[in-house]
């Protein structure tokens, strides 16, 4: 069973949507006992790094979620439950996560020197670095869609790269932690093929 963690940031609808299409049997909860039976788990969300962070601890999910994962649980983040994975954030001030990735958050908008506008929205193409895991049925150039304002710099787990002016990691996996800064629920057929490989693990 895979659970899609209910912590109040996130758009559960269209992800456990996009589970069923690909035939997975998902549940959406935030129930401490559902998710620690789960043989597969999805941090969602949106908004900003520090209001999720501080939820996941006041509902006493951030321990559950990072002791699942160094147990050996599958752990899909993402966009920002992406970048929860990492050890730190510098959105509007300095946050730490649950450090299961190693690197850092930072803003585009001190990086980007041209006109691109922030938020970064829209579909941008991949490129490989790791083709294995949740990307084992992509390829280069697949297109794939962003809505986001911090992003991590390439680091030694980054499994996928976008540009934007700037590189930008696309995806994360290290040993059954698995990210992605885009959305794979709203993106199309090959968003599919990525949870579709994350329920195959």
């Amino acid at each position: 069973m895979i659970v899609v963690i209910d912590y109040g940031v996130g758009n559960l609808f269209s992800l456990a949507s996009s589970l069923k299409k690909v035939g997975a049997k998902a549940v959406v909860s935030g129930d401490k006992n559902v998710i620690e039976k789960a043989d597969k788990i999805i941090l969602p969300g949106v908004g900003a790094f520090g209001d999720a962070i501080n939820k996941l601890i006041e509902t006493g999910l951030f321990d559950i979620v990072k002791n699942r994962a160094n147990a050996g649980t599958p752990l899909l983040g993402i966009c920002l439950g992406m970048q929860l994975l990492f050890e730190k954030s510098y959105e509007f001030g300095e946050y730490n996560g649950l450090g299961l990735i190693e690197g850092e958050i930072i803003p585009l908008k001190d990086q980007i020197k041209t006109d691109l506008k922030i938020p970064h929205i829209g579909w941008n193409g991949l490129k490989i670095i790791k083709n294995d895991g949740i990307l084992k049925y992509v390829k280069d150039g697949d297109y794939v869609y962003f809505v986001h304002s911090f992003y991590s710099k390439r680091c030694k787990d980054t499994s996928s790269i976008t540009e934007y002016n700037v590189e930008i990691t696309a995806s994360v996996s290290k040993d059954n932690v698995y990210g992605c800064q885009f959305h794979p629920e709203k993106s199309g057929e090959v968003g599919l093929k990525i949870l579709k490989a994350f329920c195959e693990l």
